[in-house]
């Protein structure tokens, strides 16, 4: 098995050997191999927000860096480790750039067959919404979330149970991940996933001229379909999709009355 790191992390501190914790665990229980993209070294632009890949594709990006083969890194990888320490109540700046270099995957999904673990470390506070933020992207993005890890590492003296603590929940998170890697089978979305596949169908679907390349890319996958769940066959809660079928057609009215009166 591959595990790519995406380290957020400018440095080799507390974020790192959380994450070499893991890979100690991992690699004890079997044959897994760690790759480490330390962004900080990576050669990986600030998006510019030119809207050019969400209206053309990413191909027309204007940028020219290693996006292309830091996404071929992604597909290469059984799973993929995203690790940041928390900055100023956020994730760290290197990651930031990094999801924001990636945004057309927001509107064009594509890792449904890869696992993801989060894992972020802090001083003393904010490792729910890194984590929420973290999962919101990762879930977008088409991962499974397998599991996700925060730690307390405060700056001066750490205690001894803070430390156990710690290493508890990296095993804990080391465990989990590796078998999830061993699965093959993807479990049933939850909710907010669901949700989040009706809007994007409303969306795309309606929005052929001001969103072709999104269009072109959903009608490919299939995934405009009238009786598509989901991205990918998986059981789907039957509530879960009534909802969202039912917020799909109110979007979808919303959008077709929106562009009637931009006409006139």
């Amino acid at each position: 098995m591959k595990v790519l790191v995406v380290m957020g992390s400018p440095r080799k501190g507390n974020t790192y050997r959380a994450v070499k914790k893991i890979e100690e665990v991992m690699q004890s229980k079997g044959d897994v191999e760690f790759e480490y993209l330390m962004l900080k070294d990576a050669n990986l632009s600030n998006c510019s927000g030119c809207f050019v890949c969400f209206m053309k594709g990413e191909d027309h990006c204007p940028i020219k860096d290693d996006a292309h083969l830091i996404e071929q890194k992604m597909h290469d990888a059984d799973g993929v480790i995203f690790a940041t320490p928390v900055y100023g109540m956020s994730v760290s700046a290197l990651m930031k750039t990094f999801i924001d270099r990636f945004s057309y995957i927001f509107h064009r999904p594509r890792f449904f067959h890869k696992k993801a673990l989060l894992l972020s470390t802090t001083g003393a506070i904010g490792l729910k919404d890194i984590l929420d933020y973290l999962q919101l992207v990762a879930s977008i993005w088409g991962f499974e979330v397998s599991h996700r890890v925060g730690i307390v590492t405060p700056p001066l003296a750490i205690s001894r149970k803070k430390e156990l603590a710690n290493e508890q929940k990296l095993n804990k998170a080391a465990a989990i991940f590796y078998d999830a890697l061993q699965k093959k089978d993807r479990r049933s979305p939850g909710f907010r996933d669901v949700i989040v596949f009706h809007a994007q169908k409303a969306s795309f679907g309606e929005l052929i001229q001001d969103s072709p390349t999104d269009h072109a890319y959903w009608k490919e996958q299939g995934w405009l379909r009238p009786q598509a769940k989901y991205y990918v066959d998986v059981p789907v809660n039957p509530v879960y999709n009534a909802i969202g079928w039912t917020a799909e057609q109110v979007l979808r009215r919303k959008i077709r009355k929106d562009m009637a009166e931009a006409q006139r």
